[in-house]
């Protein structure tokens, strides 16, 4: 077994969560730090939010079409039901960067909740490692599937395979920056409100 991915996601991990960690205690070019990639954050995770809700509408209309085809005309489309699963798969993969960077995912609430100081900060940041572990292995073998399936097409949209397997390594990539996001700058409001 090919080990290289699993060793440059764990050192990439550990290098990144060191810095997030450098970088969200201090003042001066480290604050300027913080604010540059939270910026870029805001960006980022603008630019999801619009893709995995373009994403949503593609498929609802793809899928409403396919019922009306069906049922009004009695010509099932041939394309529809592969385009809708093509557009859910992006919604999902790239709207998780909006998760991550707004806490609504599982999350280590109760153990957050009651720590403080050192310990809650270190269990941000094993929460950060572990997210980060995940993504890089979802972006290096998303990666790997989008150019193994290139050459093959998807029935009914006589497009690259590579389209859908696309979304996997790309939501890994914006999800990678809204976690160190989320570290840096925590927002879980509805986990606060949770009764």
């Amino acid at each position: 077994m090919n080990q290289l991915p699993l060793l440059v996601t764990a050192v990439a991990t550990v290098l990144t969560v060191a810095f997030a960690l450098w970088v969200g205690a201090g003042e001066g070019p480290r604050a300027a730090l913080r604010r540059g990639i939270l910026a870029a954050d805001r960006v980022t995770t603008g630019i999801a939010a619009v893709i995995a809700c373009l994403a949503m509408s593609v498929a609802v209309f793809a899928g409403a079409w396919q019922v009306v085809a069906r049922f009004a005309t009695e010509t099932p489309s041939v394309w529809s039901e592969a385009l809708v699963r093509t557009a859910l798969i992006w919604m999902a993969f790239i709207g998780v960067a909006v998760a991550l960077r707004t806490g609504a995912l599982v999350s280590i609430d109760v153990a957050h909740r009651y720590s403080r100081g050192t310990v809650r900060r270190a269990l941000e940041a094993a929460a950060l490692a572990a997210s980060l572990s995940m993504l890089g292995v979802m972006f290096w073998f998303g990666w790997m599937m989008a150019e193994r399936v290139q050459f093959q097409e998807m029935a009914g949209l006589e497009v690259s395979m590579s389209w859908g397997y696309a979304a996997i390594p790309i939501g890994a990539a914006f999800a990678m920056i809204g976690a160190v996001a989320h570290f840096l700058d925590r927002r879980s409001e509805e986990l606060d409100l949770a009764v």
